[in-house]
């Protein structure tokens, strides 16, 4: 497996600035958040692209992924990840993630990057069954997985707690309504022990699906905020060994958001303790 670190926890930096730093540290590869400060898609000028790639060279860095699960740029009032998401009320609200997602797609086969991740659905509304949540978020994404496959890219959904779709099983039951062979899983470490998903053991049951990996430690009480591996309640020996034991050979992504005001610590602290761990197992 190879490490990355994701530049959401750099929103105080341009991304020139983040990629000189995690090269410096140590990274092999950069997941660029596609969003502001670092390549909102939907304002793609050609020298941007350019600037982009120019820092990816300059560095020596390999792009993990492209992260087009957050949305500061629209800045919704309710929440700056979710929203909009692919199951809105309002269908033109829909649109802007859906649009938002195909620029994305196209900004991933520009720059060279395997995959993308967005967001697993989105808050259910009140009043809303899960079911037809789910069948809105399939109507929703089957275009939009067509023109993954037209651009060469993989999308990849990412479950999370407090939306539609939070446990492996949830996942399952929505692969069972896509054909398309863009569409994949991100699995999210922190986001399995959330809900109660033992890593280890969730692992080798949507090994078949997972493409991607987002890599942090989570409190023992099990509350959704993102920490430095090594201070949380995650087993990542057992973790990382079943990754090995999947034949795993890409990306795993650090994912550490939250330390914004000292992100340079935190990808430090994080790369040293699981090339750490992965020298024991």
């Amino acid at each position: 497996m190879k490490l990355a670190f994701s530049t959401n926890a750099y929103l105080k930096f341009s991304f020139a600035e983040a990629a000189r730093r995690l090269a410096e540290i140590g990274y092999a590869g950069v997941e660029i958040m596609a969003d502001i400060p670092h390549a909102w898609p939907g304002y793609m000028l050609p020298e941007h692209l350019a600037s982009l790639k120019k820092s990816l060279a300059d560095n020596k860095l390999a792009i993990s992924n492209i992260n087009a699960f957050m949305m500061h740029a629209v800045d919704d009032p309710r929440q700056k990840y979710w929203h909009p998401s692919w199951i809105e009320p309002d269908r033109h609200y829909r649109q802007v993630r859906i649009n938002h997602t195909k620029k994305a797609l196209t900004m991933a086969r520009q720059l060279g990057a395997p995959c993308i991740t967005t967001e697993p659905g989105g808050p259910v509304e009140p009043g809303q069954s899960w079911k037809d949540a789910l069948k809105l978020f399939v109507e929703m994404i089957k275009p939009v997985a067509d023109h993954a496959e037209k651009e060469g890219i993989l999308l990849l959904v990412e479950p999370e707690p407090g939306l539609l779709i939070e446990t492996a099983d949830q996942f399952l039951e929505f692969m069972q309504h896509i054909d398309s062979p863009a569409v994949a899983l991100n699995f999210d470490i922190g986001h399995s022990y959330c809900v109660g998903d033992d890593p280890a053991t969730t692992i080798p049951r949507v090994a078949k699906h997972i493409r991607h990996f987002h890599l942090e430690d989570i409190a023992a009480t099990r509350v959704h905020h993102h920490m430095v591996p090594g201070e949380g309640a995650i087993d990542f020996a057992s973790t990382l060994k079943a990754i090995q034991a999947i034949n795993y050979d890409g990306w795993v992504t650090v994912e550490l958001y939250p330390y914004i005001d000292d992100p340079d610590v935190a990808a430090r602290t994080a790369l040293t303790r699981v090339k750490e761990i992965l020298a024991k197992v």
